[in-house]
């Protein structure tokens, strides 16, 4: 698969816009991004790239700032490269370290994830799985039945497996995603993560106890009534991919209709991963 790396700059209080837009250009096909001096890069399948598309989300915003953007290809075979250069090891709360292959392990941290720095969504640099993972870290995965959705790289399925869960079930439409969840569940030496191709149509018709959703808003909205069906009574959600304004309480407006009762939230940079029980 070939991709195009999109160089947006910005200019004029563009940085105030920066989150809000790369989340509407996710809407539009891009995987991934990284922060510029400049603004940002985006990368986008080129079979998904739309530059007709780009420019409907940039005018939204061009009153009160400026965007422009330029777009090269990328060959597959220079994307693990590109990838390998940016990608350095985090740690969140002290607890979990997560780094690619290429890393030195480190034991000081109760628990290790390792990740093959592709172009599947979830390394746990983006605040959006960073925040999930820490209200993971107080939630006991012991013998739980887990459902990720969204799974990206599965690093979140796989940190709840490390956590004790019993089983997880990873779903994720793009088939990138799903091959990225095998490989690293295999590299974590890792069993009972089953990774599904799909969207909330393929949910099994089962009772999960946990289930973690970093999405965006509009797929949690749409995708909210089925977690409602299959999380057990007491059962905890996690969801986020979305800002604390206005998306968190549109989401516990729409949680709460469905019994879902909210409990918490965390804010990074205005991004916000919020939890609920049924």
């Amino acid at each position: 698969m070939s991709y195009q790396e999109v160089v947006f700059t910005q200019t004029g209080g563009a940085e105030a816009y920066r989150d809000v837009v790369i989340a509407e250009l996710a809407d539009v096909g891009f995987d991934t991004f990284e922060e510029t001096e400049e603004g940002f890069k985006g990368y986008v399948p080129t079979a998904s790239y739309n530059e007709e598309a780009i420019k409907l989300v940039l005018a939204n915003y061009q009153v009160e700032a400026q965007f422009g953007f330029t777009n090269s290809a990328i060959k597959h075979e220079n994307w693990n490269t590109l990838w390998e250069s940016n990608f350095h090891p985090i740690s969140v709360a002290d607890q979990v370290y997560v780094r690619a292959t290429f890393h030195q392990p480190d034991p000081h941290f109760k628990y290790e994830i390792v990740i093959d720095p592709k172009m599947a969504f979830g390394t746990g640099h983006h605040q959006t799985t960073s925040s999930v993972m820490e209200l993971m870290l107080s939630e006991d995965f012991i013998g739980k039945k887990v459902l990720d959705m969204g799974c990206g790289t599965g690093i979140l399925a796989i940190l709840a497996k490390k956590m004790g869960a019993q089983t997880v079930d990873a779903i994720d439409y793009d088939p990138l995603c799903f091959e990225s969840t095998l490989e690293n569940t295999e590299l974590n030496s890792l069993t009972d993560i089953q990774a599904i191709l799909g969207g909330k149509e393929v949910i099994p018709n089962t009772s999960y106890e946990v289930i973690l959703a970093n999405i965006n808003r509009n797929i949690l909205l749409d995708q909210l009534d089925r977690y409602a069906q299959v999380l057990a009574p007491e059962g905890s959600l996690i969801l986020s991919g979305f800002y604390e304004q206005p998306d968190l309480e549109i989401i516990k407006e729409a949680a709460h209709a469905l019994g879902l009762r909210y409990v918490m939230h965390l804010v990074k940079q205005d991004w916000t991963a919020a939890k609920f029980i049924k």
